[in-house]
């Protein structure tokens, strides 16, 4: 097997994202699938590790191909940035900031120039990247800008909730502008290719009303009829099997029980929400996550492109309780995304 090359970020360097990437590289599954690159600061990971105690040695490159890709050996692509000394855990900070936002580029830059086969990201904050001078809302508008992509959306992947935005990181109030029967049809498009892409049988979807009961014939607001209808309605005539506007509350509770393979949301909240309650587990007993799962595909760019699909969790950063879980899911994804073309 002919294994992919992933770079994978490291997040902000005060965050648990260094940790969760040394946690998935310490399994021998991750090894097994792919040969993994972190791109960061070695001096990061190195104080994970000794903090930690963990089992491991840093090999820092300045190249992909002096990586050793073993078991063991955490092959950093080193851009030595983050002053170790000024770092604190759980802070804005805007040097965090530029470390977590350059180890982004970089990661575009050298999937672009097809040294590695796709790319996986670690938490960032924004306020740490603005505070950078870097303004963007976050992955998916960075990943867009670099790779001059027009046309992308966000896709949630966790069991049986997979969902599409048809807009992300904007105001409620921009939100519903957004919902325009042409941006509808094209989420449809992306998803269908998308739950191809990752190996996805069910191929039914469905399409979040915006309003409460999707409207209810007008009552409530008439994107649902104006917008979303037409758009259901031509996405079916173009072969996808497609059913909507359904009501939120109802399409989500479908949807968890295997009645669509994948869905659209019209906004941010109305697909994350859902999707964290399936994949997000606290142990109240032990005060501590017991998992964190689900991972953030963006689609329609010309490289791979993965996340975990939570925050920087601050108040557990250098702790060693962070879960990988969601890194190692990533992972999954993006190998089997590699397969299947960009």
């Amino acid at each position: 097997m002919n294994k992919p090359v992933l770079a994978i970020t490291m997040g902000d360097p005060a965050s648990i994202g260094p940790e969760i990437a040394v946690k998935a590289l310490l399994q021998k599954e991750t090894y097994d699938i792919c040969k993994p690159l972190l791109i960061g600061d070695t001096v990061v990971f190195q104080q994970i590790i000794d903090k930690l105690q963990l089992n491991a040695k840093v090999n820092a490159v300045a190249n992909v191909a002096d990586a050793k890709f073993e078991l063991g050996i955490i092959d950093v692509y080193d851009l030595g940035i983050t002053d170790i000394m000024k770092l604190e855990f759980g802070k804005i900070n805007a040097m965090c900031g530029e470390a977590s936002f350059q180890a982004v580029k970089k990661a575009i830059e050298l999937a672009m120039a097809k040294e590695v086969d796709g790319t996986v990201t670690g938490p960032i904050n924004k306020k740490s990247i603005n505070e950078a001078g870097h303004h963007f809302a976050g992955h998916t508008e960075i990943y867009a800008h670099y790779t001059g992509t027009k046309k992308y959306a966000m896709l949630l992947v966790e069991d049986n909730i997979n969902v599409i935005h048809v807009s992300t990181h904007v105001s409620l109030r921009q939100a519903c502008d957004l919902v325009k029967k042409e941006r509808i049809i094209q989420v449809i498009e992306l998803i269908v290719d998308g739950l191809k892409r990752l190996g996805k049988t069910n191929l039914k979807i469905g399409v979040a009303g915006l309003n409460p009961h999707a409207g209810d014939s007008g009552l409530f607001g008439t994107e649902d009829d104006e917008e979303i209808l037409p758009a259901v309605l031509e996405a079916r005539q173009l072969g996808y099997d497609v059913e909507g506007p359904v009501p939120p509350d109802t399409m989500f509770a479908k949807a968890a029980m295997g009645a669509y393979g994948g869905v659209v949301a019209m906004y941010h909240d109305q697909g994350h929400i859902p999707f964290k309650l399936a994949g997000f587990k606290w142990n109240a007993e032990k005060q501590q996550m017991d998992s964190v799962k689900g991972v953030n595909i963006t689609l329609g760019l010309p490289i791979v492109r993965t996340s975990v699909d939570h925050g920087t969790a601050f108040e557990i950063a250098g702790k060693g309780i962070a879960s990988a879980d969601a890194m190692v899911l990533a992972i999954e994804s993006a190998v089997q995304l590699s397969k299947h073309g960009e």
